[in-house]
């Protein structure tokens, strides 16, 4: 009797693992994204929930423009340009063709609005003038971009241009994947979500409108980005970013046969992440003294570091966490040097940890400073 109980229980223990597993598999096959590649992420922790030939080599369009982006707000944030600032237009890129705003040669606008340019209307002679000002020349810039891409680890990634455009480029390709990568990368950069949720604008005090490519800004809701593009030889793509509550995704979409087909993809994968994941967030905690022996002083100032992990979303509640300081801390110790640890658990599984680290370093007391602690006692 007890083997047949045993036998059961453990036929049941892995049933209950199988029909898991199927329910996973069964959610992200259901979803029927048919496109060449897609992949989705978390913006927070980095954490792929989806992918579709995420690392094959494709040519991306005017998606392209996320590195071009990229690059320029590092430009602003570190003093190179101001939104302000007026670029003059030169005859290279006033002959950009494809999505342009006409600039003409010699004429002048500013950051903010060539900025505008290309998030809102996917604009290829602003994202040239943008990219000529930061680099001093397309070849350039373009040789930025590649650094960048390499830093970034996109290792499935070439940029030939700074627009995506593929008529007569040779090796112009990313994968899904390195597409997240840049665009989790561009979204800290938190204004440009300022550009990219607008469905409507205008450059020229008004004279030129602006309506944006992608879509999903009208009908998604907590759409935050990204950018589209499309060449006949690309095909419809999409780097689509959205936000609810503290879970921020991001879905790239590469290869979709038409923009309905590429909207609805995103949508799906969005949609997907959404209903099935959450992310636990524990913010560090504030500065405490605990005890130290052999130091300049009894008590040392710690804190925990933040703590993010990316769980099933009826999980989010159930995380648990147990905080220990190492024993016996003895001096010296130094600033940031871990002095112990926050686990996180599920059921009583592990899903992560946080450092606790020292704020301040506090030095060995010193053979007169022991005699000194010593007198004082005896007072």
């Amino acid at each position: 009797m007890k083997k047949i109980c045993s036998f059961l229980l453990i036929t049941c223990f892995l049933f209950a693992i199988l029909t898991t597993v199927s329910f996973a598999n069964e959610g992200q096959a259901s979803l029927n994204i048919n496109t060449k590649s897609a992949v989705l992420i978390d913006m927070n922790t980095g954490t792929v929930l989806y992918e579709h030939n995420k690392d094959v080599p494709l040519p991306p369009a005017s998606v392209t423009k996320i590195m071009t982006l990229l690059l320029v707000f590092e430009s602003i944030e570190c003093g190179k340009l101001s939104y302000d600032q007026m670029i003059t237009v030169s005859e290279n890129a006033s002959s950009m063709g494809g999505s342009q705003i006409f600039l003409e040669p010699g004429e002048q606008m500013s950051v903010n609005d060539l900025l505008k340019s290309v998030i809102i209307a996917s604009a290829n002679d602003a994202a040239l003038t943008l990219a000529e000002e930061v680099g001093g020349s397309e070849e350039q810039f373009v040789s930025m971009m590649n650094e960048r891409a390499e830093a970034l680890g996109m290792k499935n990634t070439r940029f030939e241009n700074v627009t995506g455009l593929d008529d007569t480029v040779s090796n112009h390709l990313t994968s899904a994947y390195d597409i997240a990568l840049m665009s989790r990368e561009l979204l800290r950069h938190e204004k440009v979500m300022e550009y990219a949720t607008v469905w409507m604008d205008t450059v020229r005090n008004g004279e030129f409108g602006l309506t944006n490519t992608n879509r999903l800004i009208r009908f998604y809701r907590g759409i935050t980005g990204l950018k589209t593009g499309y060449t006949s030889n690309a095909g419809f793509c999409v780097s689509a970013s959205a936000k609810r509550d503290n879970l921020h995704l991001i879905a790239v979409v590469m290869g979709a046969e038409t923009s309905q087909a590429r909207n609805d993809a995103a949508t799906k994968l969005l949609n997907y992440g959404f209903a099935n994941f959450g992310l636990y967030s524990d913010k560090g905690s504030d500065a405490t003294a605990v005890p130290i022996k052999n130091g300049t002083q009894e008590e040392i100032l710690v804190k925990k570091n933040d703590f993010e992990s990316l769980v099933n979303r009826g999980m989010v509640g159930k995380i648990t966490c147990d905080e220990v300081i190492f024993e016996n801390l003895t001096a010296p110790i130094k600033v940031n040097e871990k002095v112990g640890e926050v686990t996180y658990k599920i059921d009583g599984k592990e899903v992560g940890k946080a450092d606790i680290l020292a704020c301040e370093t506090v030095e060995k007391l010193s053979l007169w400073g022991y005699i000194i602690k010593i007198v004082k006692n005896l007072l």
